[in-house]
């Protein structure tokens, strides 16, 4: 007979007991171990054999335990349990910690990314799992913990903290504005501008900000992109003026790949936020996450 270190026996058999003494059936125990009736009677039996005593008195189409299978089945209930529980805790502590956050293209790039190195520094056991889409049905996948979502913050089934207001500006590459001229706010509509339409409808458009600037808003050339990122890009490109959500291009605007052009400006209508289900708690990464950006934004 093989000794085995802890003088017990066989583990299979162990565990084919106790699944048959916690059901009382040889049927449903097989059932929840994925092999046949008579493998786990089989098991049984063996385990009898090696104890010297029955451990079930086995009655017509039912199983009665024994005051010894009684007292091994209380014994085995225990020990696994603890053992569940220690298994639980280690792959709770050694699991990856993720977190997910959905923003649009432009706010990935222009914001989020540039503050993103000093949390992965400070949380090197958190990963973020990015869905960056400029379709907003993207962002309400069930798998995205939070979302940047840009307007009033009123929105049903969503909790929502403040990132920051904004202002909208005409910018330009610093080539384009040198090239022209681009002086008052009334020069802006003779200019080809670039505008962002379709994808989100609170997006402010030129003819709002030239009206909002007593500026001539019609007859305008208009070249229309459905990707911000694509729209900010054909600005330092030099292919027209593009309207910017200051806070936002912040990073453009002190490279001086963009700069204001005229003293036209208004405030953004809509502010960013930062939102996840109101009906679904959030996770301890994504409240670390969340913090983390409310306290850096500038």
């Amino acid at each position: 007979m093989v000794r085995r270190f802890y003088g017990l026996p066989s583990l299979n058999a162990l565990a084919a007991f106790e699944a048959a003494a916690r059901h009382l059936s040889l049927t449903r125990a097989s059932t929840e171990l994925n092999v046949t009736a008579g493998a786990v009677s089989k098991q049984v039996k063996a385990l009898e054999e090696e104890l010297g005593c029955s451990l079930f008195i086995r009655l017509h189409r039912a199983l009665q335990l024994t005051l010894e299978g009684e007292a091994l089945y209380h014994s085995l209930k225990e020990t696994f349990e603890r053992l569940a529980l220690n298994l639980q805790e280690i792959r709770r502590t050694g699991k990856v910690r993720i977190v997910s956050i959905g923003t649009t293209n432009a706010f990935a790039q222009h914001w989020l990314m540039p503050r993103l190195g000093d949390f992965w520094n400070a949380h090197q056991d958190i990963i973020i799992d990015h869905m960056i889409s400029d379709r907003a049905q993207d962002l309400f996948r069930a798998d995205v913990d939070l979302r940047v979502r840009y307007g009033n913050g009123l929105w049903p089934n969503e909790s929502t903290h403040k990132l920051f207001d904004d202002v909208i500006i005409a910018a330009a590459s610093p080539s384009y504005a040198s090239q022209h001229k681009v002086k008052l706010p009334r020069d802006l509509s003779a200019h080809p501008l670039l505008s962002v339409e379709g994808t989100d409808w609170t997006w402010t458009t030129w003819p709002e900000f030239l009206r909002a600037n007593e500026a001539p808003h019609k007859r305008l050339s208009v070249r229309r992109f459905n990707s911000y990122v694509i729209a900010l890009q054909a600005a330092q490109d030099g292919q027209g003026l593009v309207l910017g959500w200051r806070n936002l291009i912040k990073p453009l605007l002190d490279r001086r790949k963009l700069v204001q052009v005229t003293s036209a400006e208004m405030a953004a209508p809509g502010s960013f936020y930062i939102c996840w289900n109101s009906n679904s708690a959030l996770s301890r990464e994504a409240l670390v996450l969340r913090d983390f950006l409310l306290s850096h934004v500038t």
